[in-house]
């Protein structure tokens, strides 16, 4: 195990009936002005917006709001934010919505202390010194952006989907209420649950040994996630199976899942890629990137692909080879019998377009840590899944 040094700053309130107290939190904090910043519409259906504006209001909290966050958060919108915001001159941030309206919020509470184009940020021409505090609220679990420091912004011109850590992107609040996500559309459940998935993975398959602590933790969150989401196909208001999908999100990425460890992180590298050329949701390109990427790397450390085969989904013991990949395809099955996506074609993929992604995702580099990967795997690795 790595060493590792651990604070994260973020309040999480978490449990139903607490998006009706962000006004109160914001109010204690001192903030007077926020950013509402949300998506294209649900939590007007969902009855969010009017708790969270009603809630402002009682507490004195003003507010300006801009709307149109794409799932795939993009730089025009951060750019047409942070403008909005430096004129209206806000305390802080209340983005509502899933990770990408909170990636979004992220980029705008740096860009509000920055002079120059917030994209320098993410190209390291800059560093982030600064940030507006946030306070959100969340409406769909997935990408752990609720409590962690990493926001990812889609330059649509350059096609570059590009990821940025700061300390300074914790939100200060987040209230996660699981009973909000009661009406959430059947493929947004999956695709929540494909990231929360991936999410583990990456840690737990990044080649450090010796992490049992780790492990069973990383087992643990896997295993409730799958159990969850299945639950959840079946009967969407059962609020306990929202409730452990919403926290096993949270701890996917909140740093402690991490801890002691190396992440990989290569197949969000590629995913990003198909992202940079269509308009995936990253849950769906996620469900078909990972299978593909443990098929190619496998062999780097068999007895971990066996281990989780065993410990999450059921295999029987045999070969650690043998194991690993029926467990390969234990999860591929498993994604598609949520209704995932487990090949490119699904989702409109042409051949043609394998080798441009292959070099868009190695753009600043080679990827992995397990196994590193240059523009070669990445193209095999696509082949596999197409």
């Amino acid at each position: 195990m790595k060493n590792f040094d651990y604070n994260n700053p973020t309040r999480l309130v978490f449990g139903r009936g607490t998006v009706e107290n962000i006004g109160k939190y914001i109010a204690g904090y001192g903030d007077k002005k926020v950013l509402l910043l949300y998506g294209k519409g649900s939590i007007f259906a969902n009855g969010t917006y009017d708790k969270v504006t009603k809630s402002l209001r009682e507490n004195g909290i003003d507010f300006i709001e801009l709307g149109g966050v794409k799932p795939n958060p993009v730089l025009t919108k951060v750019r047409e934010a942070v403008e909005l915001m430096k004129k209206e001159k806000v305390d802080g941030i209340v983005p509502v919505g899933g990770g990408s309206v909170f990636d979004t919020a992220k980029a705008c509470a740096a860009g509000y202390f920055y002079d120059g184009d917030v994209w320098d940020l993410y190209e390291g021409k800059a560093k982030v010194t600064r940030a507006l505090p946030i306070y959100g609220v969340l409406t769909i679990s997935a990408t752990g952006s609720e409590m962690n420091h990493n926001s990812v912004i889609m330059n649509e011109e350059e096609k570059k989907k590009w990821g940025l850590g700061s300390r300074a992107f914790y939100p200060r609040l987040s209230i996660v209420d699981p009973s909000v996500q009661a009406t959430l559309p059947r493929n947004q459940t999956v695709n929540g649950a494909c990231d929360t998935l991936a999410h583990v993975f990456e840690a737990y398959f990044g080649g450090t040994p010796s992490t049992r602590m780790q492990d069973e933790l990383s087992e643990g969150i896997m295993r409730t996630t799958i159990d969850s989401v299945r639950i959840l196909l079946d009967d969407p208001s059962d609020y306990d199976a929202r409730a452990e999908l919403a926290w096993a999100a949270t701890l996917a990425l909140n740093g402690l899942n991490g801890l002691g460890r190396a992440g990989d992180w290569a197949s969000h590298g590629i995913e990003h890629s198909l992202s940079a050329f269509t308009d995936i949701a990253h849950g769906e390109g996620l469900a078909i990137v990972f299978p593909a990427w443990m098929k190619h790397v496998y062999r780097e450390d068999p007895e971990k692909f066996a281990r989780f085969g065993e410990k999450v989904l059921g295999i029987d013991k045999s070969s650690a080879e043998d194991m690993a990949l029926k467990a390969i395809e234990a999860l591929k099955e498993f994604f598609r019998s949520i209704g995932a996506p487990v090949t490119l074609r699904e989702r409109g993929f042409t051949e043609d377009m394998l080798e441009p992604m292959a070099e868009n995702a190695v753009m600043k580099g080679s990827l992995g840590t397990l196994k590193k990967l240059g523009k070669e795997d990445v193209l095999e690795i696509l082949k596999i899944a197409f």
